[in-house]
């Protein structure tokens, strides 16, 4: 599972924040990793040097093979505390979209 991160200029690019994205996606999706290609991560500051209570924002889109992607989005007063979130909040939609199929085959047979 590759694990792609982009930020916006308030952000910044660093280096430890894309191994820090890797690290806490790769933690939560770890039972789905056969099932997903690629997990695209955008981190963003809404108010910019203005502040204010949850602003970071982390949006995680998971990419599966012969699948249409699943996007969850989280905001935080952190851009790790939004990470977590939305890894979290991923982990959740895909194995409700993975139980979904699988029932739905069992169904179908």
């Amino acid at each position: 599972m590759q694990v792609l991160t982009n930020t916006d200029h308030a952000v910044g690019d660093h280096e430890t924040l894309s191994t820090h994205v890797s690290t806490v996606v790769a933690a939560a999706l770890k039972h789905f990793s056969d099932h997903i290609t690629r997990v695209e991560v955008h981190l963003g500051d809404e108010n910019g040097a203005k502040g204010g209570p949850d602003d970071k924002r982390c949006m995680m889109e998971a990419r599966f093979e012969g699948r249409k992607p699943l996007a969850v989005t989280h905001h935080a007063g952190t851009v790790e505390l939004a990470v977590h979130g939305a890894a979290t909040a991923l982990a959740k939609l895909v194995d409700r979209a993975l139980e979904r199929s699988s029932r739905t085959r069992k169904s179908l047979d």
